[in-house]
């Protein structure tokens, strides 16, 4: 039987075209969460669950990186930041979902102050791979925008293209798809519906200084993802490096019927009995919780340091 999730759909893709981390717009989920499938996790970000399921940003992050990411939090249905650490230190991953061309101006207004506030907080001397839907076309106009566009855009300049170059430009951040030159239905991402013309709306987009990072850009039109944009894959120079995440000390494990000890196992069992008249758990889980807790006060108590190290019941 197959399995017809989503997300296992979208991580059989990632894993067929060998993908680290992708950056999901429009992923229509409630609220925040996160799912591990076989190969990648899932992080979304959405909006409240009282609300429409509108909108939706996400990660999928594969497996083998999760010791060197920094989960998701604090973002919106539309901005959302992942961190990746790097042997050269942090890296900032957004993935972002512009508002369409002909969404009314106070919304444009505030998401492009969302992330303009968003890339605001990130140090200077810190990479940003700014990943997504963006909604625009930015042209090819290389002479007008030197900083901002290569030599190799797509189609013509409109609305939201502006307002995207605009940011760009005060960033100092460039549309990175713009400087590889590919052949031309690798460089676009987006087929109209009715005109059938095909448009450059998917874009990376990163600072100036950090462009020789990025060694090639392209669309997979052949992905399937469940989705009427085609998949733009960005090839990075990146070494990820694993974070060393603290572990809280843990408690011993105890096997009370290992113990040879017919005294002492009878002594545990009393105490064990007695500690427990005194509580009234309301679920099964309450009242597991409050086992292991006694059994653990219970068996650290009754015995020495020593005694506890020569105890056959106390397993390493």
């Amino acid at each position: 039987m197959n399995d017809s999730r989503k997300t296992a759909v979208i991580n059989t893709e990632l894993k067929r075209l060998n993908i680290d981390i992708t950056a999901l717009q429009e992923t229509r989920l409630a609220a925040d969460g996160m799912l591990r499938e076989k190969d990648y996790t899932f992080y979304w970000q959405g909006r409240p669950v009282e609300e429409a399921r509108q909108h939706g940003v996400g990660f999928a992050v594969r497996n083998s990186l999760l010791p060197m990411v920094i989960p998701p939090s604090n973002g919106s249905e539309r901005i959302l930041t992942l961190n990746l650490a790097t042997s050269t230190g942090k890296a900032n991953i957004i993935s972002a979902y512009v508002p369409t061309l002909h969404s009314p101006q106070e919304i444009k207004d505030r998401f492009y102050e969302e992330l303009d506030a968003t890339i605001s907080q990130i140090p200077g001397s810190e990479p940003i791979f700014l990943l997504g839907d963006f909604n625009a076309r930015v042209e090819s106009d290389h002479g007008a925008w030197p900083d901002c566009l290569g030599r190799f855009g797509v189609g013509k300049v409109n609305e939201n293209g502006q307002r995207l170059l605009e940011l760009c430009s005060y960033r100092k951040l460039c549309v990175s798809n713009t400087f590889f030159m590919t052949k031309p239905h690798h460089q676009v991402s987006w087929r109209h519906p009715r005109s059938g013309h095909w448009h450059q709306l998917d874009m990376v987009i990163t600072r100036r200084a950090h462009l020789g990072s990025v060694l090639l850009i392209r669309s997979y039109h052949g992905a399937d993802c469940d989705t009427d944009h085609s998949l733009v894959c960005s090839r990075v120079r990146l070494a990820p490096k694993k974070i060393n995440r603290p572990v809280g000390k843990s408690r011993p494990r105890i096997n009370t019927a290992r113990t040879t000890n017919p005294d002492l196992r009878s002594k545990f069992t009393k105490r064990m009995e007695e500690a427990l008249k005194d509580h009234a758990a309301t679920t099964i889980e309450e009242r597991w919780q409050i086992i292991r807790d006694t059994t653990c006060r219970i068996a650290m108590s009754s015995l020495g340091k020593r005694e506890r190290r020569n105890q056959d019941w106390f397993e390493a």
